[in-house]
Parts: C-alpha cells; structure tokens; sequence
C-alpha cells in the first residue's frame, strides 16, 4: 500500500511499513532510554554491593571501561561498518572525556563512598546542568520556571549533601560521594551540549566502541595496574556477577539503548528520563538493606524532581522560534 503525502511543496511518495517504522521511532526511542535508566538504577545497589566485598572503585571503572570497548568492538564486526575521517576520531577523544572518563570515574567512585539512594538522586540533577550549559553554549534563554527549577533543584542536593555530612554511613550517604556523584552529572551534561550534534552522524556502535577506546587508552596507566593486582585476589562469585551486570547490562547494553534513543530524542527529553534511576535504585536498596530512608531523602526527591520538571517544562528557543513564526504566519 503507497501512501502520499504533502512535505516541503512537493508529493511524497512512501509504502505504508516503511511509514509505520518512520512513525514508531519515537515510541522505541523513549522505550529505549526508559529501558536504559532502568538497567542503571538496578546497577546503583548491585554496583554498591560489589564494591562493598571485594572490588573498590577504579578497578569497577576500569572493568566497566575496557569490557565496553571490548564489547562493543566485537559487536561492531557484525554491523554495517562506517567511516571515520581521522579528524572525527580525535573528536572523540574529547566526548569520551566528559562522556565516559569523567562521567563513569565520579560516578562509579562516587557510588563506592555513599549510599546507592544519594547517587540516584544526585543523577536527577543532570537536567539542571543541561539547563544552564544550554543557555551558556547554546543560547537558550532562560525563563523564570528555569530559574525557579534551579533553584529547587539546588536546594534538593544541599539538602542531601547537608544530611550526607551530618550522617557519616555510607548507609546514609557521604558527602564526597554525593559530590563525585554530581561532578559526574555536570560531566555527562557538558558532553550532551557539545557533542550530541556529532554523534547523530554515526550509528550506536561506531560512537561506543571509539568511546570506550579512547576512555580505555585514558585510564589504563591509571587503574590498569591496580585492577589486575585486585583481579588476582580471591572474589566471591556474587561479586563477580555483580560486576559482570555492570559491565555488559549497565555498560554496553544501556550505552547501547541510550545512543539509540539520543539520535532521535532532544537532549532536555534524554535528561528528563533519570527520574527512572532512584526509583529503581531506592527500592532495590531499601529491600537489600544496603541504604537508609530518611525524611529528608524523601524531601529531597520531591524537591530536585519538581526542579527538573520545571526545568524540561519551560520553552526553549527552537519552541519560542516555532511561536513566533506561527504567530508572523497568521498576522499575515
């Protein structure tokens, strides 16, 4: 069945599957990255419980790193293969700084000091860097609903880091966990501002496997060492599967559903899907016993929750660009 169809002044022409798969990018695109938060939520407590007997924090980003590149080189042989010029490769090195190097270290680190709970939340937060980092690199304006979401926002993340100094469990939280955890977030939404344009160009496996190279490269004079002489100690095999779910759902398979759902989703959508996380991750760590659920965590959620709503609610200029045009057109 061909259907026609009306598109910048002239008649297209299209079968009806191929319209259907067109039509259904965005619904796989956001079950994509809902299937993608979901997998990092469950890996905030399994990720916590293994470093908590036997592998501590760069040795887990080490693994995670070099087992995504592997992963995803392997997995590149049986795809369509794409060119790189050398010049796009090199501007890879700086996304998988920000993307990967810095975004997994304060996370993964962050994660070993406080409680799976306060890093969850703390991933809420991202939205907001999303938000000024839009309006700095990208001239977004800024609204009053942004400024009030900011301003929420922070308060939910003082008021955690606040409770994380006061506790001093990583039960509770840790303050220089909860800011690793957070410096993580600023990483992962400056490489959203500067490099989600580049990465449209190639598909999910030609961006992770020079991604997780180049991050392996970066960190292997760092932790290399230090992995193999804690790989070569004696590990329970719960630790081990749990590292194992780090490394192949958490690393290649979320990396995967989450490049998917970036080429078609904007970037404010994409951050606005971490609300995913600390359900996941407060449920798991409550029913494992590995966090503590104080009122103040809870006000904190509602608070920095309520920031980004606010935030991903306001325009942005594409949307106030779009009103002014549709305005012009029927003025005329």
């Amino acid at each position: 069945m061909l259907i026609i169809r009306w598109e910048k002044r002239n008649f297209v022409v299209e079968s009806h599957s191929r319209m259907r798969i067109r039509d259904n990018k965005p619904l796989i695109a956001h079950l994509s990255m809902f299937g993608a938060c979901a997998i990092w939520g469950l890996m905030a407590p399994l990720g916590k419980d293994a470093m908590t007997h036997g592998i501590d924090g760069p040795s887990m980003v080490m693994l995670r790193v070099s087992g995504g590149a592997l992963l995803f080189w392997v997995a590149s042989l049986f795809t369509k293969r794409e060119h790189v010029p050398l010049k796009h490769v090199f501007i890879f090195i700086g996304a998988a700084f920000f993307g990967i190097v810095f975004n997994q270290c304060g996370y993964t680190i962050g994660l070993s000091l406080t409680s799976p709970i306060n890093a969850s939340i703390v991933t809420t937060s991202m939205p907001i860097f999303a938000m000024i980092l839009a309006a700095i690199i990208l001239k977004e304006p800024i609204t009053s609903k942004k400024v009030l979401g900011v301003m929420m926002g922070c308060s939910g993340a003082l008021m955690l880091i606040l409770t994380s100094a006061a506790g001093g469990s990583d039960k509770v939280g840790d303050i220089r966990g909860d800011l690793c955890c957070l410096g993580a977030q600023f990483s992962y939404a400056l490489y959203l501002s500067l490099f989600n344009k580049f990465i449209r160009q190639y598909s999910v496996f030609t961006v992770n496997k020079w991604m997780f190279l180049w991050a392996t490269v970066i960190l292997l004079p760092l932790a290399g060492p230090h992995t193999l002489s804690t790989l070569s100690g004696e590990l329970p095999t719960k630790t081990l599967l749990e590292t194992a779910y780090v490394v192949f759902f958490g690393t290649f398979i979320g990396y995967i559903l989450i490049i998917k759902a970036q080429k078609i989703l904007r970037p404010t959508v994409v951050a606005t899907y971490n609300y995913v996380q600390p359900l996941v991750a407060v449920a798991v760590s409550l029913l494992a016993g590995l966090s503590i659920m104080k009122w103040t965590h809870a006000l904190a959620v509602i608070l920095v929750f309520s920031g980004v709503w606010l935030v991903t609610k306001s325009r942005s200029r594409a949307d106030m660009d779009k009103q002014k045009t549709t305005t012009n057109t029927i003025s005329k």
